[in-house]
């Protein structure tokens, strides 16, 4: 962990130029809501085990908007208009089971939540991502924990979103293909596309090492085939 606190600097001074998740203007409202505690519960144990690697989890924002109405979320009122949002930074096990929950913590404070409502915009899932997963992070506190996610997050850039939303041919492959020709280094086999059952795009997980490097996602992990046709919700105009 302290070779990467160390180049978390150059990370976060990195230039975000074709950072197309990003909202070009994100104004947040002027009172934030404050979280409830994210804790374990019968569904979702505590669970300690050594980690693997990790899970960089975004999501299509048009998609998960879609049909709710603006008062729903921040997230979804149109006062920043989001494509790709960060669901969190996923520690995994070295199986099929995953570290969470790994130790008590209080409500994050407002400061780191407004830090982070242009990448994650929602009080209460930053919450949560703290609570189920920065927890298992050794050495983390909130703050570390939320730099180093939004500054992998930044770092990603992304095909054209309106232009493959009309190719009726993509597939979960090419789409994979697609973002992959954008990042350097990465590789179809490195990500996992989630979908609604409807085959909507709904989530991208992107796989890394315990050192945080791109690796090949292993074979449990699921997501959806290759072959399978993909539809892309196309985001506010």
């Amino acid at each position: 962990m302290r070779a990467l606190i160390l180049a978390l600097p150059a990370l976060l001074a990195a230039p975000t130029m074709l950072s197309a998740q990003t909202p070009a203007s994100c104004p947040l409202p002027g009172a934030l809501i404050t979280p409830h505690d994210a804790l374990p519960n019968e569904n979702e144990p505590r669970r300690v085990v050594p980690i693997g690697g990790y899970t960089l989890a975004i999501s299509w924002s048009p998609e998960f908007c879609r049909g709710k109405p603006a008062s729903y979320s921040f997230q979804c009122s149109g006062r920043a208009r989001f494509g790709f949002v960060l669901h969190g930074l996923w520690p995994d096990g070295k199986g099929k089971d995953w570290p969470q929950y790994c130790a008590p913590t209080g409500i994050v404070s407002p400061r780191t939540i407004r830090g982070m409502m242009c990448a994650t915009p929602s009080e209460q899932l930053i919450q949560h991502e703290w609570a189920k997963h920065g927890t298992c992070m050794p050495g983390e506190t909130p703050e570390s924990y939320f730099a180093r996610s939004s500054a992998m997050y930044r770092q990603l850039r992304f095909p054209d979103m309106d232009r493959l939303s009309r190719d009726r041919s993509l597939t979960v492959g090419g789409f994979q293909r697609a973002f992959a020709a954008v990042n350097p280094g990465l590789r179809a086999d490195m990500m996992r596309v989630t979908v609604t059952r409807a085959g909507w795009l709904d989530e991208l997980w992107l796989c890394r090492d315990t050192r945080l490097r791109p690796v090949r996602c292993p074979a449990h992990q699921g997501g959806a085939a290759p072959q399978r046709p993909l539809r892309i919700q196309r985001g506010r105009a």
